[in-house]
């Protein structure tokens, strides 16, 4: 199929691509790698489509004493090659080899990912396991949200029409901080059965699953057992996930704790 008609605009500046983004029927594209499909199968109809692909500002990767932060314009790829990311936040580089494939990561951008917040991503469990901070602009400015505040339900964002996410931070790890990503997939580049982003700090463990229900979910209940087998009894209480075309809830449930094991000998 073809996408329907609609106007288009590229803006060069970001407070252009606000006063756009306000317009009724307006949508955004950054790597248009979750939206072209969309619009291909009808399944999307905007009005306007503003491509903010030439704002350089919204790209890049800048550490600043103990923040990392990058812009949302950074694509999966630039992401994978960057030392910086690799040293201090090496969930995110764990995360990003799992991500579809080389030509899906070569234009798909952490900004756009999190923005369409789909519950079987990758990086929306990141963010979680991480404590990071989503950076959002609006015509009013800018306003921090913490990722367990942003992630509402299925494909629904904390954002507010007219508003871009423009960056996301990452406090830098530690020497003693610890951190596993484990995805299990029927074949390499499909959609995760279960996945889990999984970070070790200070005593304290963040366990974020994602294909696991309707968004990315911490297993709060698990994080805090003092054993192995105590964390995988609790991990019931925390997931529920949904069954599929392949396996029941009880299938998912059990790779839960499958992987949930391997992270924490890992942490």
């Amino acid at each position: 199929m073809k996408a329907p008609s609609f106007a288009y605009a590229k803006p060069r500046a970001l407070a252009e691509a606000l006063e756009l983004a306000t317009r009724p029927g307006a949508k955004i594209l950054a790597g248009g790698q979750s939206l072209i499909p969309s619009l291909n199968m009808r399944l999307s109809s905007p009005e306007l489509l503003v491509d903010i692909n030439g704002l350089g500002e919204l790209k890049g990767i800048r550490l600043d004493k103990d923040t990392l932060r990058i812009g949302a314009l950074t694509t999966h790829a630039e992401l994978a090659r960057s030392d910086v990311v690799k040293k201090h936040v090496p969930l995110l580089a764990a995360a990003v080899p799992h991500i579809a494939h080389p030509a899906i990561r070569n234009r798909g951008t952490i900004g756009g990912s999190l923005a369409l917040a789909d519950p079987a991503a990758e990086y929306p469990a990141c963010v979680l396991a991480l404590d990071a901070t989503i950076v959002v602009t609006g015509k009013n400015g800018s306003r921090q949200i913490k990722a367990a505040d942003f992630f509402k339900g299925l494909f629904e964002t904390a954002l507010e029409p007219g508003e871009l996410l423009t960056a996301v931070e990452f406090k830098a790890q530690r020497k003693d901080d610890r951190s596993a990503f484990l995805e299990l997939a029927r074949r390499q580049g499909d959609y995760a059965t279960i996945g889990l982003a999984a970070f070790a700090a200070n005593g304290a463990k963040r366990l974020a699953y994602f294909g696991a229900g309707e968004r990315a979910l911490l297993a709060q209940n698990a994080a805090g057992a003092k054993d192995l087998e105590s964390a995988k009894a609790a991990l019931a209480k925390d997931l529920q996930p949904p069954a599929d075309l392949y396996h029941s809830s009880a299938t998912k449930l059990h790779l839960a704790r499958v992987l949930l094991e391997r992270a924490w000998n890992t942490l």
